[in-house]
């Protein structure tokens, strides 16, 4: 059964190489959203013991909302969520998470999905501002869904409902990393060509 599935994968993988890239980019970046919903609430969990909860961390504001406070792109007000915005502690607890999952998935993505040849620094390097961009992009729109998730699944089902928002919002910063990142990983990733200059030649060859 297994030996049959692997040469039936290693036949498509042959005859249609970029839908067996992307197939195995979907299947390695669902496991890494499943390791991020299980390692989100744990740190939550943690860093909500600490006094970091009641810690504002409000940085780069960016413009005025309707009400006349700043939109700030990472806006985490102190206090415990719904009422708060979970403080620094709720930063530290999603960009860990974050950190560690892209770790994994820069590893497993350039060895397992595309077999890179490429720099693994240089490919570490444009990886790592990938990251920063996406990061930037995803606390950006969080600001727009983030509260009202919250507001609304702990006002319908309470505890229940905080852990319930935690999800969706995790699977949202995963799916906007998921649209992203293919492309931008086929560039980083990219095979490099062997110099035919510098390949041994045969004896004998003419």
């Amino acid at each position: 059964m297994v030996s049959s599935i692997r040469r039936w994968w290693g036949a498509f993988a042959t005859a249609r190489p970029a839908t067996a890239e992307f197939v195995v980019f979907s299947l390695i970046s669902m496991g890494m959203t499943v390791l991020q919903l299980a390692l989100m609430p744990i740190l939550k969990w943690v860093f909500g013991l600490t006094s970091l909860v009641d810690t504002t961390f409000q940085v780069l504001g960016t413009t005025t909302n309707a009400d006349g406070s700043t939109f700030f792109i990472f806006d985490y007000p102190a206090g415990a969520l719904p009422d708060g915005g979970g403080g620094l502690a709720y930063f530290l607890a999603v960009q860990l998470t974050l950190l560690i999952a892209q770790v994994i998935n820069f590893f497993l993505q350039r060895n397992v999905t595309f077999k890179s040849t490429s720099n693994p620094w240089r490919a570490a390097a444009w990886y790592a501002v990938a990251y920063v961009i996406i990061t930037f992009l995803a606390a950006w729109l969080q600001g727009f869904y983030k509260d009202p998730i919250y507001q609304w699944m702990i006002g319908r089902w309470g505890a229940t409902g905080e852990a319930g928002a935690d999800v969706v919002t995790m699977i949202i910063n995963a799916l906007i990393s998921f649209v992203v990142f293919f492309p931008i990983l086929k560039i980083i990733f990219r095979a490099e060509q062997a110099d035919p200059a510098a390949e041994p030649v045969a004896v004998g060859a003419r």
